[in-house]
């Protein structure tokens, strides 16, 4: 058997070498490409499950809203105006009887009487409207409402019976006085509702007997009471 001549050899030798030279550029290409999709130290996150390619939803807003403002507080003029101190006196609409109200800072006190034996203190609150509800001893009730500050108009629930009334606006020394002492022994509670123009209607209580009182004097407030002087004061709550 022959053995390959020398040239045979070498071809077969230069053929191996262009494949492998092949070989090697085809290799090298394949990896510059990789190289420039993913250069030396940079990270590939991993797309996040349901991830969506589109770009991403724009502001689902108006272009150019503002956020809504706060309502402005309500002006001083829509405010509850409180209700003005001041005095009150008047008839009731059968004549029979007086009534007077003092008003101090929400409060009120009130006093009926019919200068001869029939009377009652009252108190309690005013609404910011005017509307008022006093009570006194014996379940007494006062019942009235200030209309636009210049007179109060209600009803007195007094002894099983209703007296309406209107009281105006007093001024001194219209209103209603109150004197409190003891004289010779008995313990003396007396009032006085001074009207407009200058009547007065009162009781004088000497240890729970009512009568009618006498007139004071309406720029002092001194009376004279069994012989002793002494002075009757404006009321307020």
């Amino acid at each position: 058997m022959k053995r390959p001549g020398p040239l045979l050899t070498l071809l077969a030798g230069l053929v191996l070498g262009v494949f492998l030279l092949s070989l090697n550029a085809a290799t090298g290409t394949r990896t510059a490409s990789a190289d420039q999709k993913n250069p030396p130290g940079a990270t590939v996150s991993p797309a996040a499950p349901g991830a969506s390619a589109s770009p991403s939803s724009p502001d689902p807003s108006p272009s150019g809203s503002s956020p809504s403002k706060p309502s402005s507080p309500p002006s001083s003029s829509s405010a509850v105006r409180p209700v003005p101190d001041a005095d009150y006196a008047g008839r009731t609409d059968d004549d029979s009887s007086a009534v007077a109200v003092s008003l101090r800072k929400g409060k009120a006190i009130a006093y009926f009487c019919d200068g001869h034996d029939k009377e009652s203190w009252l108190k309690g609150d005013v609404g910011s409207d005017g509307a008022m509800k006093l009570t006194g001893r014996g379940g007494a009730e006062l019942n009235g409402t200030l209309d636009d500050g210049r007179r109060i108009r209600g009803t007195v629930d007094l002894g099983g019976h209703r007296y309406g009334f209107t009281a105006d606006r007093a001024v001194k020394p219209s209103g209603l006085y109150r004197a409190t002492s003891t004289v010779r022994g008995a313990k003396i509670d007396g009032g006085w509702i001074v009207l407009p123009g200058g009547r007065q209607v009162g009781v004088v209580d000497r240890d729970g007997t009512p009568s009618k009182a006498p007139a004071i004097d309406p720029e002092t407030g001194a009376v004279t009471i069994d012989g002793h002087r002494i002075v009757a004061r404006p009321v307020t709550p």
